[in-house]
């Protein structure tokens, strides 16, 4: 619950807009999901023999800290705290309130605007809703397992609900097979002028990795789980498994879906969704007029308790490397209820702060590739652990060990390369974002030997 419940997010009903947008394929659109699934799940069922070696919170930060050197795990936390976890669960806030804003137009309204701070009642509900998640989980582990496995549970069988209405009463043949006719010919759609223009060669490797930005980021959060090992009964069991489940049902949801998307709407339609909202306008197709409300209750749902999941898990993180030194010292302490409250507050705050600037969204596509390059890194940690630690306890060894680690990195690479090269303004900063980190490290380090 878990591992799916931090995956779905807002980005499965909006995301095939702008992917659509920028393949102008059918085919490449399905093939790019089914790649990031395949992607997803080799990492996934990889970190199982990371899990088993280190079963204990921090997850990623470990796996790099053990692999390499203490400031490449420290990189990786500081990247986390600064924009991966907080940005993300930023990000899937405002999602949040901005459908619940289709069902309540007056949460538009701005309240306050004081530099680049603009508080509208949208943002003042996605503050809340960090607030309230955090609080929740600084009560224990129970209660935030109650939320996660409640709203997981109910979202899991909306979407495959969703996708079996769409596919029973609103597929049509003759969209099916105008969708499948020359699928496999590239296109690139402009918005403006409502023309597909063609795409081959470097622009259409460039077109992939672009696209796949949108489905790696709505697959990504997988390794949610890897951080709260130190709660987790059987931990070295049980995280290997979660991985495999948890990342399969959602690439088997993810890849339904958009099936199911072209089986409804024409790429064209898909392609030019208002406000990418393209389970909106399937919805409208299936239900009528109350199509759009039952999408926004379905994506407040699975935003809500995505949120839980990764408010739960993000803050285990600075709890480990509080205890390494590496952070506020009292985010390391653990309250009354067994849990790194401290640690949960100041990931609040900051994500509140970005919530509330908008900067969120900027942020995010400057790091998607960050987390590509570290997971990377982690899975050539693997290989760096067995040689450095041959002897080590590995309770669940790496699926497909070593061809599909290496395949992952070689795919992922590529991708990050691409990124690089044909998106250099979305990327760059990410690596800045990162470097940043150095000098604070170092800094850290004084202060933990003055201690």
């Amino acid at each position: 619950m878990l591992v799916a419940g931090s995956m779905i997010g807002s980005g499965i009903f909006i995301v095939s807009a702008s992917m659509s947008q920028q393949l102008g394929s059918t085919g490449w659109l399905i093939a790019t999901w089914v790649l990031t699934g395949l992607l997803t799940l080799t990492a996934a069922v990889s970190y199982g023999e990371l899990s088993g070696m280190f079963p204990k919170a921090g997850g990623q930060y470990v796996y790099l800290r053990e692999a390499y050197s203490p400031l490449l795990g420290f990189l990786y936390g500081w990247s986390f705290f600064a924009v991966i976890q907080t940005g993300t669960i930023a990000a899937v806030a405002v999602a949040f309130a901005n459908f619940t804003a289709y069902l309540v137009p007056g949460l538009s309204t701005v309240l306050l605007q004081a530099g680049f701070i603009v508080i509208t009642g949208k943002s003042a509900l996605a503050v809340a809703s960090v607030i309230l998640l955090t609080y929740v989980n600084t009560r224990g582990v129970k209660e935030g397992k109650f939320i996660q496995t409640t709203f997981t549970t109910i979202k899991l069988l909306s979407l495959f609900g969703l996708i079996a209405f769409g596919l029973i009463m609103a597929a049509k043949a003759d969209i099916w097979h105008a969708n499948w006719k020359d699928a496999w010919t590239m296109h690139n759609y402009n918005a403006t002028s409502g023309i597909w223009e063609t795409l081959a060669g470097l622009g259409a490797l460039g077109a992939i990795s672009g696209a796949m930005v949108g489905s790696l980021f709505s697959s990504d959060a997988w390794n949610s789980i890897t951080f709260v090992a130190g709660e987790i009964k059987r931990p070295e069991r049980n995280i290997g498994l979660s991985l495999l489940f948890g990342t399969l049902i959602v690439t088997l949801i993810y890849v339904s879906a958009n099936l199911m998307y072209v089986s409804v709407l024409s790429l064209h339609d898909i392609a030019g969704a208002k406000d990418g909202r393209v389970a909106v306008a399937v919805a409208e197709r299936i239900f009528g007029g109350t199509g759009g409300i039952i999408i926004a209750v379905m994506i407040m749902i699975s935003t809500f308790g995505c949120n839980n999941g990764l408010i739960l898990s993000g803050a285990r993180v600075y709890y480990t490397m509080a205890q390494d030194g590496l952070f506020f010292r009292k985010a390391g302490t653990l309250n009354k209820n067994g849990v790194p409250a401290f640690a949960l507050w100041i990931q609040c705050l900051w994500t509140c702060l970005l919530c509330l600037s908008g900067g969120y969204n900027a942020l995010l596509t400057y790091v998607i590739f960050v987390v590509l390059i570290f997971y990377i890194l982690t899975l050539i940690g693997i290989f760096i652990l067995r040689r450095k630690s041959p002897n080590a306890p590995r309770p669940y060894k790496a699926f497909g060990y070593p061809v599909l680690p290496i395949l992952y990195c070689i795919l992922a690479a590529v991708i990050t390369v691409c990124l690089f090269i044909y998106q250099p303004t979305q990327t760059w900063p990410g690596a800045l974002i990162v470097v940043s980190g150095i000098p604070i490290y170092y800094l850290a380090l004084r202060k933990r030997e003055r201690v």
